[in-house]
Order: structure tokens, then C-alpha cells, then sequence
């Protein structure tokens, strides 16, 4: 069991690596179906070391890798009661006091952590607690998944109504016309397959590392390919870079050119996102390339879609040069991408339909979101009250969620 095979309380057994391990070290190592794995080191900025699993959904023989910590509770402490306890002190951040972080890694004081003093209720209480935030978190949990399940179909209906209005426009029962192009074979009559070089200019962006000694320099915002989001732009972490203004005045975005990135995951290469003149001045990276549409030809906006289309995603990621799990696209191929093109009236229409519908969709999204937040967060505070005794668990209650008593001989 290794740290990426943590879910919630539980292992997810579904993907373990198999290691070899010498017989005579088995028997600290094995994890029992009431063992609790410790997250001991690894951690991250965003999260801290020292997540708890439990093993009670192991069916075969497994060990822990040398980044997890096994430990088998006693006589007095039933498991699925400690798990959640840990679970709630993890949420509390009582492990933090006993991480040492080197170099990006964090380390846990498994020792010193299971040394942290608690208020353990008898062994029949932990029993009825356990059982009650079992059936509980079950409920929570299933809701969650519905609702992500929900979200999901939503970007599947926001996908399909995108690549329909990008490729056949309002009408998609109207006429259509062969275009002999291999990536967009028939397109609405009316309409023509154009190459992206001849309705704008696509502009590269500067390097980090130049040296401009003896010239004088202003610090300018510059924009990254983690800027560029899907369809968005995320300004919350920009970066700055010192050049003259000379320089600068050749790179400097404008209100809507369209951003779209050279580098990146395989299925975000050429992500486009129209330019609002957000933070002004800004410059960008050369990984970014500002697309100046041609206004009499090309509707920024209109392009921006047409690259979060399925289409134009396929393009970009049959044409994207691949280095491990990564790609990169350059300004040929940007140049060389084939629009499909209706008449300016006909663009403004598009955008127009595709703002209100995908911004209908997206806000249904958004009201799911807060509704998981929510959820989440009632999970969370739900088990720090009953492992903390702030809510004391009754039969009754144990009778109105439905739970059946985990290991009910542990009682006696």
C-alpha cells in the first residue's frame, strides 16, 4: 500500500503494487483487516502528511510501503472508531505540530503524534459512534458521488452543445458542404474552412533569463501557461519580469487577442482564452501566444471557442509534439489550424447563443459545487462532534440512519 492508494478512511485496493519481501520481516509489515496505516512522510503545500487508513477492506495479504506506518489498536480502542478519531484530528490539524519538513518533503513524528493525549469514551460507546458515522458518512458520501456524477454529465452536455454550434452553427439539421479536409469534413453551407495564419497574426511572448545590463528595465506583470485555465484565466498567482519599456511596447497584450498555450497537458494543448485587458500593462511568456484576430474576418471570442471545442482539442492533440506527458505545439501549427468560418453576423450570433447557454450550464455547476462544499463540510464537522463527544450517540440514533453495529462483539 503506498500513499497514492489512500481513500478516506479506507485503502483503495484496486491498483496496488505488488513488492517481494523477505518472510522474516512479514509479520510487523502485514496489514490487518483492523490495522490503521499512518501516512508518514510525502505531504505537499496544499496538503500535510498524516492521513490514517484503515485496512477492514482488505481481502488478501498486504504491506505498507516505507513512506506509510502500520499499528494495531488495543484491547480498549475499537479501529473504526480510532480511524475516524484520526480522521478528525487530521481535519483539526493536530498533526501539524509533529511534521518536520525537508527539502519539500514532509516527515511525520509517528511517536510524538501518537503521544497526542485524547479523550477516549468505553469501548461499547466507540462501537455505537463508529457505527452511526459509518452509516452516515455512507449517505454523505454516496450523495457526493451523484452529484459530482451530475457534474460530469453537465461537461458532457456543455462539450456536445459546443462542438454542435462550433461545427453546424444554430441550424445543425441545415445544408452542408464538403470541405476534403481530414479534420472537418462537411461544414454548414455558407460558410468556409480557413486557415487561422489568414484571419489573425500570432504573436510569441519573452523568454526569463535575458539579460538587459545596462538598460533601464520596468517590472512588468507576465503571464504563464498556468494563467491560462480552460476557457479562463487564473490571475490569482502572477508573476512579474523586469524589462525596458522598448522591449515590452512589442509584447504587450492588447484587449482581445486570444492566449493560447504552447506547452502543457496533452489535453489542454492549445486551450484558448480571450484577453479582457484584465491587469494592464501585461506581457506574456514565449510558452503563450497572443492570437490578434484580423476584426473584419475573426470574432475573438468565436475563436476562443472554436479551440474548447472537441475539434479543435483533437487538432491540437494530434498534432502536439509528445515528450513523456507532456506536449508542446508551435506557432506553425497554431498558424496552420483550420477555422471554421460563418460570416461575421453569423460569429456574433454564436457567441452570443453559446455565452447564454454555456454560462447557464456552468452556473447549475457552480450551485453543485457549493451543495458538495457543503456536504463536505458537515461531514467533517459531524465526525469531530461525535469523536470529540459534542454529540453523544444513542440507539435511537444508531435505529434512524439504519447502521448496524461494526463488530458487535467487541462490546461484550
Amino acid at each position: 500500500m503506498r500513499v497514492s492508494d489512500i481513500d478516506g478512511i479506507d485503502i483503495n485496493p484496486d491498483n496496488l503494487t505488488i513488492r517481494r519481501v523477505a518472510e522474516s520481516k512479514l509479520s510487523g509489515r502485514l496489514i490487518g483487516t483492523s490495522s490503521l496505516v499512518i501516512e508518514k512522510s510525502g505531504g505537499g503545500e496544499k496538503q500535510s502528511v498524516g492521513r490514517v487508513v484503515l485496512g477492514r477492506n482488505l481481502t488478501f495479504d498486504a504491506i505498507s510501503s516505507n513512506f506509510m506506518a502500520k499499528t494495531d489498536c488495543g484491547p480498549t480502542l475499537h479501529s473504526l472508531y480510532a480511524a475516524y478519531l484520526f480522521q478528525a484530528a487530521y481535519c483539526s490539524k493536530l498533526n501539524e505540530a509533529n511534521i518536520q519538513q525537508t527539502t519539500g518533503i514532509q516527515n511525520l513524528r509517528v511517536t510524538d503524534y501518537l503521544n497526542t493525549e485524547v479523550g477516549i469514551p468505553p469501548l461499547h460507546e466507540q462501537v455505537r459512534i463508529a457505527g452511526y458515522l459509518d452509516a452516515s458518512c455512507t449517505v454523505i458520501d454516496a450523495t457526493v458521488a451523484a452529484k459530482r456524477k451530475q457534474i460530469e454529465t453537465l461537461d458532457a452536455l456543455r462539450a456536445a452543445t459546443l462542438q454542435r454550434v462550433i461545427t453546424r452553427g444554430l441550424m445543425p439539421e441545415g445544408p452542408l458542404v464538403e470541405t476534403r479536409n481530414a479534420w472537418l469534413e462537411r461544414i454548414p453551407a455558407g460558410w468556409s474552412l480557413v486557415q487561422l495564419k489568414r484571419l489573425a497574426q500570432v504573436h510569441g511572448g519573452l523568454t526569463l533569463g535575458k539579460s538587459y545590463e545596462g538598460l533601464e528595465v520596468v517590472e512588468y506583470p507576465y503571464l504563464r501557461v498556468a494563467n491560462v485555465q480552460d476557457g479562463h484565466l487564473d490571475l490569482t498567482d502572477v508573476t512579474s519580469l523586469e524589462v525596458p519599456p522598448a522591449v515590452a511596447e512589442g509584447v504587450m497584450l492588447r484587449p482581445g487577442d486570444v492566449l493560447m498555450t504552447e506547452g502543457g497537458d496533452l489535453d489542454k494543448l492549445g486551450r484558448g482564452t480571450v484577453w479582457e485587458g484584465q491587469i494592464a500593462p501585461c506581457l506574456h511568456q514565449n510558452h503563450v501566444f497572443a492570437v490578434r484576430c484580423f476584426p473584419h474576418k475573426l470574432l475573438p471570442h468565436f475563436l476562443g471557442y472554436v479551440t474548447a471545442s472537441r475539434y479543435g482539442r483533437d487538432y491540437f492533440e494530434a498534432t502536439g509534439k509528445r515528450t513523456t506527458n507532456l506536449a508542446a505545439t508551435n506557432a506553425t501549427k497554431v498558424g496552420a489550424f483550420y477555422i471554421p468560418l460563418p460570416p461575421l453576423p453569423e460569429q456574433k450570433a454564436l457567441v452570443e447563443d453559446l455565452d447564454t447557454e454555456i454560462g447557464r450550464l456552468k452556473a447549475i455547476q457552480e450551485v453543485i459545487g457549493r451543495q458538495i462544499d457543503t456536504l463536505a463540510a458537515y461531514r467533517k464537522s459531524l465526525i469531530h462532534e461525535c469523536v470529540t463527544g459534542q454529540r453523544r450517540i444513542s440507539e435511537a440514533d444508531l435505529a434512524r440512519v439504519g447502521a448496524r453495529l461494526p463488530e458487535a462483539e467487541a462490546c461484550a
